[in-house]
């Protein structure tokens, strides 16, 4: 997996197995081990790896395919938890991973939020709250020092 994920990360963005070897310190033919499998990095190597492809180390080191609906490593802290449907009173179910990931439990209350360019989001309503009130105390600091 490890070596999927980096050659397929080097590929979307364009760069060669020299560009990433002179990025990180390392030989072209180290590169070129670890995307064939033969060898994998030491763990400052795959942090250096993750930090230049933005991904999580975790996510290179594992991510599959099925992981991400086909769609290769995410980005750092972005997801892709499958599809869902709506029934007929507009609800939806939330996947299972994306209600352990985001720790929501039966109960909690959620804001959804839209923009008619960008689609729908939910947020935890305690964030949202925490979110408005940060944006409240900028405000109001803003007023006094003008």
């Amino acid at each position: 997996m490890f070596g999927d994920n980096l050659a397929q990360l080097r590929k979307l963005r364009h760069l060669t197995q020299e560009d990433v070897a002179e990025r990180i310190g390392v030989s072209r033919q180290a590169v070129a081990k670890w995307e064939a499998g033969e060898t994998v990095p030491d763990l400052i190597r795959s942090r250096e790896l993750a930090e230049l492809f933005g991904v999580s180390l975790d996510d290179l080191a594992g991510a599959s395919p099925e992981d991400n609906m086909g769609l290769g490593v995410p980005p750092k802290g972005k997801h892709i938890f499958g599809v869902v449907t709506v029934g007929e009173k507009g609800q939806i179910v939330i996947p299972a991973r994306a209600r352990k990931t985001f720790s929501i439990s039966p109960g909690d209350r959620l804001v959804v939020l839209g923009d008619e360019g960008q689609g729908l989001a939910l947020i935890k309503t305690d964030g949202f709250l925490a979110l408005a009130e940060r944006i409240g105390r900028m405000v109001k600091t803003d007023d006094e020092t003008e």
